[in-house]
């Protein structure tokens, strides 16, 4: 009883939302997977105050009601067209999936997922971020907008201070700026140094998994000695560019997968996303002391997921809601987790890890 305590005491810990900042990506793309409802209470049961839900989907909001857990809420880009083409259709979008649960706790409106300069619905992104901004306007409701990008549209990304977007993707970032910077909102950015590192075989693992032991990437007078830090501060650096110097950015999806990719390991995936969350208690070299809100992707392996086989292996927890693997965690330091063997003697606390994408999302 004692040892069961002291894991969930542990547990909260690690996902306490004023220190860590984490939350936790929930995709349904599987078709055995726990229901809503067991989702929502094995949330609760590991103290995750904060999820990310790609799509409204109504027993999953059935279930938040009432929770202390703030969702970050994406509209898909198929519902773009429709939802640009009128301030109605908007508005009724909001009623049905913000109003209609007045228990939620609502944190951000995510507005399209990753949208290309050459996708057909690209045109109408923005002018659905507005509408979506009135609607919840007109209904007194206090949400901020944005939408989701990945780091496809960097061009110049080394060292992190050369950042800049491609100028194909230039005209519709600039509104997506715009609109965020007049709004006072995030932007929400999903950051896979796997990806970096598996299409890049220059890129060292132990940089890709906070393992370095000194820096890798100089940048005077910064230093970098994880991939993590260097990809959020270079698209920092291409925002002051754009003229959005002042915006935060989300990490609205990073992680690691445990099979179908290049050094895809349980092992890796344990080493990566324990070393996360310790690492964005204190910000990136750029933005040193300010907590990174970012989220875990993702809850579970999702098994129907379209794409390649390495899309399908990023959960923290099996179907039967069992974590995929252990955390060594220690709530006083921050420990690099390079070899697992070798840290148990030197850890002060050893707990089940409950909870424990461009693509992945």
């Amino acid at each position: 009883m004692t040892s069961t305590i002291l894991l969930l005491s542990l547990l909260m810990a690690i996902f306490n939302t004023s220190n860590a900042q984490i939350g936790v990506c929930y995709g349904m793309l599987g078709s055995d997977l726990p229901s809503r409802q067991e989702v929502i209470d094995l949330y609760n049961q590991n103290n995750i105050r904060r999820m990310r839900l790609h799509d409204p989907d109504q027993a999953a909001l059935q279930a938040l009601n009432g929770t202390n857990i703030e969702l970050v809420l994406c509209i898909l880009n198929d519902k773009l067209q429709s939802i640009a083409a009128s301030q109605a259709n908007a508005d009724g979008w909001v009623q049905y999936n913000v109003k209609n649960y007045p228990d939620v706790k609502f944190r951000y409106i995510a507005v399209g997922n990753e949208v290309k300069p050459t996708d057909a619905f690209a045109q109408f992104l923005v002018p659905a971020m507005q509408n979506i901004q009135n609607a919840l306007a007109g209904a007194g409701l206090r949400i901020k907008v944005s939408t989701t990008i990945n780091t496809k549209p960097l061009d110049a990304s080394s060292p992190p201070s050369k950042g800049s977007f491609k100028a194909e993707y230039k005209p519709i970032l600039d509104h997506i700026i715009s609109f965020l910077v007049k709004n006072q909102a995030p932007l929400l950015v999903d950051l896979h140094p796997y990806f970096t590192y598996a299409n890049n075989t220059n890129i060292r693992l132990d940089y890709a998994l906070f393992t370095a032991p000194s820096p890798v990437v100089s940048d005077p007078p910064l230093q970098y000695s994880n991939l993590f830090d260097a990809l959020l501060d270079t698209i920092y650096a291409a925002l002051e560019k754009s003229g959005g110097g002042n915006l935060e950015i989300v990490v609205s999806a990073t992680g690691w997968p445990t099979a179908g990719g290049r050094d895809t390991t349980v092992e890796n995936a344990r080493i990566y996303n324990n070393n996360l969350v310790q690492h964005v208690k204190g910000g990136t070299p750029k933005k040193q002391g300010k907590p990174i809100e970012t989220y875990i992707f993702a809850m579970f392996d999702e098994n129907e997921k379209p794409g390649e086989e390495v899309e399908k292996h990023w959960g923290l927890f099996s179907p039967n809601k069992q974590p995929k693997y252990d955390m060594l965690f220690s709530p006083n330091k921050q420990p690099k987790y390079d070899n697992f063997n070798n840290l148990t003697t030197s850890m002060t606390c050893s707990i089940k890890y409950f909870l424990s994408d461009t693509s992945a999302d």
